[in-house]
């Protein structure tokens, strides 16, 4: 059987599998397996690509159909593999406490259909179909248990039928002035569109584009959405479903040939193109709501609001159009779904343990969970980008190429974005785990094995491909080549490039060799003694465990002072307005599908499809 045809009905297969067994307790194994076959099909796509799916539709003389290049099945990879870790944190205890676990196996399994269909897309129609499907998939995943999570998705439904509409426009006017639905002839004839035509395709693809990944303006409804997803599948959102939008948007209009038209876009007075305009959006996407990370006093949202900004680095990496920025890009997306999932899943772990994830109310939780503290240090490790976790490698190759492509200024904003990311999983480490362990949680116990190892395979994972990147690597060739740019040279350990290169089996020794000189230090020395955390004066008195010392709330407050007065003014303000705008639409269009005229709307459409007709 054709590959791609069994890779979709496996996953047809798995939603059936999870609607009809999924509240069994047996079922969860099940659907892990199903999960797994999923995994090895794709694998063994791995040299057959290009390939068509063997199905295909006609509507108006134009063919709708799937094909899977090396690049959709980068991205398929991830989320099948991120569907797999989340399914098996599920398997077990935690999926047995849940009471609507059922649905949360079922829109996971329509979720990972939906993006595989959009990755496999083969023309525009086959590419709207899939991102509509995606949008509504991910709307089920988030209100399967109402409340705040329901809420806040129908924020998100409102930005996405927004987006929806324009990258329906946008392919209305591919159309009118290209003359077909496939892929091919409109990058033909990009170069040779009219500036007008081509702003106005640029405006409305990456508007729409934009809006599944969250990048400013149009970023308020996503940390929320995501945070309050309950369970496992609040990681697999995070991890993968916001970078469906940067799929489309590379692979329709980030190709070689896409980035030299963008680069033809002048704007008029400025010193910026259209290629400038969306990397400062990359940029202020990384920085700002990264600080507004920092803000967090919920440990979900605090998460979100990260990957909110880590989408904008890889953005980045795929503006700077060079080799060495785009394989940072494409491995940025790797490497944040390997801890990003780890970290929610970490922080899932600490909420069905202590029914909470308010930092101000943890503490102490390293003596209780160590597992889950090993798991989420790692995790953290690559969210800030430091070695030996791969997340180093990923920004090192951001840096290196904007660098090379003498973007100082974008330079700056990479950095200072990585300096609030630091400074942020220091708070949600230090708040969870270290300092006092509270009163209430002096019982609690470590999560079941079901829970812990998905997380410490996960983050081994991360560990692995730092160590070793050029097995990531290997995988990036594929998504570089098939997007239309020259790999960048690897070996094993590192990357090799003529004015600089990167062995990070030489950076992981010495990271451990100073860790283990530390370490002989701390255990051999002779004035080392171990004290119970009560065993401690300050403040005049013994400390005990009625008093509290442990400080969480308000973690940087010198840092507040300084950069608080830009949010509370022009930034707060615009998101503000932004999010006063949403909700009178939000309310327009609530009210609109809320009255009975039922016969009205069917006789517009109809009137509206005939005369498009003739």
């Amino acid at each position: 059987m054709n590959l791609l045809n069994l890779l979709l009905l496996l996953s047809l297969f798995t939603v059936a599998l999870t609607y009809w067994i999924g509240a069994k307790r047996y079922a969860a194994w099940f659907i892990v397996i199903a999960y797994f076959t999923q995994l090895a099909v794709l694998i063994a796509l791995w040299d057959k690509m290009p390939i068509s799916a063997s199905f295909s539709f006609t509507i108006f003389d134009n063919i709708i159909h799937w094909e899977m290049n090396g690049f959709g099945w980068f991205f398929a990879l991830i989320t099948i593999v991120v569907a797999l870790f989340s399914s098996w944190y599920m398997a077990g205890e935690f999926g047995e406490s849940q009471k609507d676990i059922r649905l949360q196996h079922v829109s996971l399994a329509v979720n990972v259909l939906a993006m595989l269909l959009l990755l496999s897309s083969g023309d525009f129609l086959s590419l709207f179909i899939g991102w509509e499907l995606v949008s509504w998939a991910s709307y089920l995943m988030m209100t399967i248990r109402g409340g705040k999570a329901a809420d806040a998705a129908f924020r998100y439904l409102i930005y996405a039928m927004s987006g929806a509409m324009a990258i329906l426009a946008g392919i209305v006017l591919i159309y009118i002035h290209v003359g077909s639905l496939e892929f091919a002839p409109f990058w033909t004839q990009m170069p040779h569109l009219s500036s007008s035509v081509l702003w106005a395709i640029v405006l409305l693809l990456g508007g729409g584009f934009s809006v599944k990944m969250a990048m400013m303006p149009f970023h308020l409804w996503q940390a929320e959405a995501y945070a309050e997803t309950p369970g496992a599948n609040a990681a697999f959102l995070s991890a993968i479903s916001a970078r469906m939008g940067l799929f489309a948007l590379a692979f329709i209009l980030l190709k070689p040939i896409g980035i030299d038209s963008l680069i033809d876009l002048t704007i008029p007075f400025t010193f910026l193109d259209a290629r400038s305009l969306l990397a400062w959006v990359a940029a202020f996407t990384m920085i700002i709501p990264t600080y507004i990370a920092l803000q967090q006093s919920d440990a979900r949202l605090l998460l979100a609001w990260h990957g909110i900004g880590q989408g904008g680095f890889m953005l980045l990496g795929f503006i700077i159009a060079t080799p060495m920025g785009v394989a940072g890009g494409l491995l940025h997306v790797f490497n944040y779904a390997t801890y990003q999932t780890v970290l929610f899943l970490a922080v899932t772990a600490v909420m069905y343990r202590t029914g909470t994830t308010n930092l101000d109310r943890l503490g102490g939780l390293i003596v209780r969970m160590p597992l889950t503290y090993v798991a989420l240090l790692m995790g953290i490790i690559g969210l800030a980008g430091l070695p030996p976790m791969n997340g180093f490698v990923s920004k090192w190759l951001i840096y290196k190429g904007l660098l090379e492509a003498q973007m100082p200024l974008l330079l700056i904003a990479a950095s200072i974005s990585t300096l609030g990311t630091i400074l942020s999983v220091y708070k949600l480490i230090h708040n969870i785990f270290l300092g006092q362990l509270r009163k209430e949680h002096y019982e609690i116990k470590e999560v079941p094995w079901t829970m812990t190892v998905p997380m410490l395979a996960l983050a081994g994972i991360g560990f692995i491909t730092g160590f070793l990147p050029g097995l990531a690597l290997s995988l990036v060739d594929k998504a570089q080549a098939a997007l239309g740019y020259e790999t960048i040279l690897h070996h094993i350990g590192g990357i090799i490039w003529h004015n600089g290169s990167l062995n990070m089996l030489w950076v992981t020794g010495i990271f451990f060799y100073g860790v283990g000189i530390g370490a002989i230090i701390f255990f051999l020395g002779n004035r080392r003694f171990i004290t119970h955390q009560w065993d401690n004066y300050a403040g005049g008195h013994f400390l005990s465990a009625d008093i509290p010392y442990n400080y969480t709330h308000n973690f940087y407050p010198g840092l507040m002072r300084v950069i608080g007065p830009w949010f509370r003014g022009s930034i707060v303000k615009l998101e503000q307005g932004i999010s006063n705008l949403t909700q009178v639409l939000a309310g327009a269009f609530h009210s609109f599908y809320r009255v009975s005229y039922t016969p009205l709307y069917l006789l517009v459409v109809t009137v509206l499809a005939v005369a498009w007709m003739v």
